[in-house]
């Protein structure tokens, strides 16, 4: 396990029911043990004018449980996780439904991660792979 302590699902959401993550309902799903996953309704918020789930929607997604996960995994009364690079693969287009984003760790070291983070709709098939490197500062 990567984590800093065990934290429950409950926890993790009292994050996700914050800022952005709340206006698109993001949650998370399953704390896994070098893996966070979680869902995001397809609604018209995270839509396109053509009716398709927004490219940018699955970057917030896919940044949000990423920098989650390595808050997760750092002391936060001295440190904090922000996003340094963020990159995504549109694959397929999502139309209705939830989408599952499934954040697994790549590297953990003392001040970058970088995860994967790979976005599937309600039949599994896969929509987006992102990578996201975050950097780990100290707090000031």
């Amino acid at each position: 396990m990567i984590w800093l302590k065990n934290y429950s699902l409950e926890e993790v959401n009292r994050i996700f029911d914050k800022y952005m993550t709340q206006l698109l309902e993001i949650k998370a799903t399953a704390i896994l043990d070098n893996a966070v996953i979680a869902t995001m309704p397809i609604t018209d918020k995270v839509k396109q004018p053509f009716g398709i789930l927004h490219g940018g929607a699955s970057v917030v997604l896919a940044e949000s449980v990423g920098s989650v996960a390595s808050n997760l995994i750092i002391d936060t009364t001295k440190y904090v996780a922000v996003g340094l690079e963020v990159n995504a693969n549109h694959i397929k287009s999502g139309i209705a439904g939830v989408v599952t984003a499934t954040c697994t760790a790549v590297h953990i070291g003392k001040s970058t991660h970088v995860w994967d983070i790979k976005i599937h709709n309600d039949q599994n098939a896969l929509l987006c792979i992102s990578r996201l490197t975050v950097a780990i500062v100290e707090k000031k």
